[in-house]
């Protein structure tokens, strides 16, 4: 099956005039929404660094969220397929970007930290599957900054 070309759209629409448009850096609201069809709509802002709105998802903060859940979604799929029970998996993920002297800047680091508790099957195998599903990451893949596993597992009875 390889050479499938998978499309994703989205709408982002500005909701920031607050009366001045961009007449000013200070005169208008960061504040979006990201528009997908038949899902919920997200509220997105720029950075609270960035004049942004903290109770809005920021690109930065969704870009860090996609690696995690990526990685998430393909480990879960080589558990279920290589006799690994997983029972819990959390990710307390984190993204390092580094502004430039012009006001852009890039990410320099991604560090992915699963904990994955599983209730059968070889732990080193479930330790392993990490690498694997990083391989596979349809994020990782496409992102130029290094993404670090820390990973846990815990063996818990069934």
């Amino acid at each position: 099956m390889s050479g499938r070309i998978h499309r994703y759209t989205a709408e982002t629409v500005w909701t920031g005039d607050t009366g001045q448009g961009t007449a000013g850096y200070r005169s208008y609201s960061r504040d979006h929404d990201l528009k997908i069809a038949g899902k919920p709509v997200i509220a997105g802002s720029s950075d609270p660094a960035f004049r942004g709105d903290a109770t809005r998802h920021n690109p930065e903060d969704l870009l860090v969220a996609s690696a995690s859940a990526c990685h998430m979604l393909w480990y879960l799929h080589l558990a279920s397929t290589r006799g690994i029970v997983v029972r819990g998996y959390t990710d307390a993920a984190e993204g390092e970007m580094t502004e430039r002297a012009d006001g852009g800047g890039a990410f320099t680091r991604i560090r992915l930290r699963p904990r994955v508790t599983i209730s059968a099957g070889d732990p080193a195998v479930a330790q392993s599957l990490h690498a694997e599903a990083h391989h596979l990451c349809f994020i990782a893949n496409s992102l130029s900054c290094p993404i670090e596993i820390e990973d846990t597992v815990e063996v818990v009875s069934a």
